[in-house]
């Protein structure tokens, strides 16, 4: 009998060890998260310090105030989907965007934004996917959509650069779907 009991603890002294990591739904946000950064790393380093700055009209934001306002975003949306704690308040590196003006430290910035949703993703437990949260104190979703909607905008903002690229003459990096 001693035998038997062997086995059974050995299993369960495995299975309490062993990690599950991300969940399938969650696994795959994280991959499109990750090729998000690339693709957005790409375009900062195709900006040179001339683009950063400029401004294709008087009120639109610069390249650089674009890519701040899409690491603004990032860690805002992600925190209220996630319940993580953002390290950064709304509004605060674009207020500061003339700390911003080299392509070392708007690129730090940005990706540190990139990192925060990644790490908040595989901190996540998938089964809260589906709770309930409200953005902006106004708008009710998921977890879920709220990942979904800081995808998007990042997506949105990234897009915009597009823009601020060519009219320096810079041509932008290519589609990176999958």
């Amino acid at each position: 009998m001693s035998l038997a009991v062997i086995p059974l603890i050995s299993l369960v002294s495995f299975s309490s060890i062993v990690e599950t990591g991300p969940g399938p739904k969650t696994a795959a946000m994280i991959a499109d998260w990750e090729r998000a950064k690339a693709y957005t790393l790409e375009y900062l380093s195709a900006a040179t310090e001339e683009v950063i700055a400029y401004k294709p009209t008087p009120e639109m934001r610069t390249f650089g105030q674009q890519m701040l306002h899409l690491s603004e975003a990032n860690y805002f949306l992600s925190s209220t989907a996630s319940g993580k704690t953002s390290p950064v308040s709304f509004g605060q590196l674009e207020k500061a965007s003339g700390n911003y003006k080299s392509s070392e430290t708007l690129t730090k910035a940005v990706m540190d934004s990139y990192d925060f949703v990644i790490s908040s993703l595989k901190e996540f437990d998938e089964s809260k996917m589906g709770e309930p949260v409200k953005f902006f104190n106004r708008f009710d979703m998921t977890r879920e959509a709220g990942f979904q909607k800081t995808f998007e905008h990042q997506t949105h903002h990234r897009g915009q650069t597009t823009v601020y690229l060519r009219l320096s003459g810079v041509t932008p990096p290519n589609e990176k779907l999958f």
